[in-house]
């Protein structure tokens, strides 16, 4: 491929409020386009949704970062660190990966996340019974953000007084946006976790309770199916993903319905479309972008481009799932749409094993929100919002009015 790479202006506030017009233009040059990201970094974007969807299901497409040809990947992420953080199985491939995933795959069955319902509603009425007598509110600082943490910190067990560190360490490694990752905020961020969970895992083998992370400590004590570095990670992954991405949804769907007031109306006037409009905003602007990455193990073709063994390849949701081949009328947002064959939550082997418990948070959320908040409306002028820079997706804030209650 000749053409030079496209650069993606995280610096550009216009950009990250609204990537979708320059999706749009590299779908329309063509399958698989060259861009740089996080400042200096290329890669090969997969921009239409069939070769997304076919890409995250090639096994020539590795997970695992060490398969990059690129030296600064891993030159991102401190030497004395780098196997225990890569130890998981959002980075790994089989048979790694299915024997990783096979451990935690019963915490999040549907029958499970289904008896979570009440908890969940119950947590979010907590939270809104703060806010609505105020009449405002950041429905992400006071609502869309302590929901998801509150929850998969229960699920795991960890205390509630710790739940604020491991939320702040957790953003500092992933808030670097348009740079590359420093290594030093890496590892004095991850030294700091690591001391965290491994004093968490010691209280858990002396007084286990009945939560996710005790199960996973008699897996690695009883059954040896996980070194001690791969069930620090998967504790680590496990509450990094378990919110982020949720809050996104929670935080995002909100935004998305202040910015269609015909949308929001009919949500009202009909809560039984939450499901599918949950479906839709996770179609229309997902918590990811532009999409996953993968690492070429060979020389691979992508809809007949070929890319080089050891590229980084962006499998590109985002841009995949405004498709107009595969999704008629991609940029209107439409809660009543039927076709929900979405990517935002990948495809294949790594597909998110949260994504149930995320659907179930964002319907509770959104839907209790709308219920309890008349007359919910943007305090802010919508351009105001400022969004997430770099790969997950979300408003970072979002000043709300609403007439006050009891």
């Amino acid at each position: 491929m000749s053409e030079r790479p496209v650069l993606l202006p995280y610096a550009d506030p216009a950009f990250v409020t609204d990537p979708f017009p320059l999706y749009r233009q590299l779908r329309e040059d063509g399958p698989v386009r060259r861009v740089i990201v996080a400042g200096a970094l290329e890669a090969w974007l997969v921009t239409r949704y069939d070769d997304a969807l076919a890409a995250l299901s090639d096994s020539r497409l590795s997970s695992d970062v060490r398969d990059a040809s690129d030296a600064r990947l891993l030159l991102q992420l401190p030497e004395t660190e780098r196997e225990s953080m890569l130890s998981n199985m959002l980075r790994s491939d089989p048979p790694d990966h299915t024997r990783l995933r096979r451990l935690v795959s019963k915490a999040f069955t549907a029958r499970r996340v289904a008896g979570m319902r009440p908890r969940i509603q119950a947590l979010t009425d907590r939270l809104l019974d703060a806010l609505v007598p105020a009449g405002h509110a950041d429905l992400v600082a006071d609502f869309a953000l302590p929901l998801p943490v509150t929850v998969i910190s229960e699920l795991l067990g960890v205390p509630v007084d710790d739940r604020h560190d491991f939320q702040h360490w957790t953003d500092r490694m992933i808030r670097q946006g348009e740079e590359p990752l420093d290594p030093a905020v890496v590892n004095e961020t991850w030294q700091h976790m690591r001391a965290y969970l491994t004093g968490l895992i010691r209280a858990k083998r002396a007084d286990p309770g009945d939560d996710l992370l005790s199960g996973l400590i008699t897996a690695r004590d009883e059954e040896q199916q996980l070194s001690e570095d791969e069930l620090v990670a998967m504790v680590f992954l496990l509450l990094a993903a378990g919110y982020i991405t949720t809050v996104n949804l929670i935080g995002g769907g909100i935004a998305m319905l202040l910015a269609h007031p015909g949308q929001l109306d009919l949500l009202r006037s009909d809560p039984g479309l939450l499901p599918g409009a949950i479906e839709e905003f996770l179609r229309y602007d997902g918590p990811v972008s532009p999409g996953i990455a993968r690492f070429a193990r060979e020389d691979v073709e992508i809809a007949g481009v070929s890319i080089p063994r050891g590229a980084t390849v962006l499998i590109g949701s985002a841009p995949a799932d405004r498709d107009p081949a595969r999704f008629p009328d991609p940029d209107r947002l439409d809660i009543t749409r039927q076709d929900s064959a979405h990517l935002a939550f990948g495809h294949g082997i790594h597909y998110c094993l949260g994504a149930p418990l995320a659907r179930l948070e964002g319907e509770i959320a959104i839907g209790t929100a709308l219920r309890r908040l008349p007359g919910l409306a943007l305090a802010v002028p919508p351009d105001d919002i400022r969004w997430r820079p770099g790969g997950l997706r979300g408003p970072e804030g979002l000043p709300v009015t609403f007439t006050p209650g009891g």
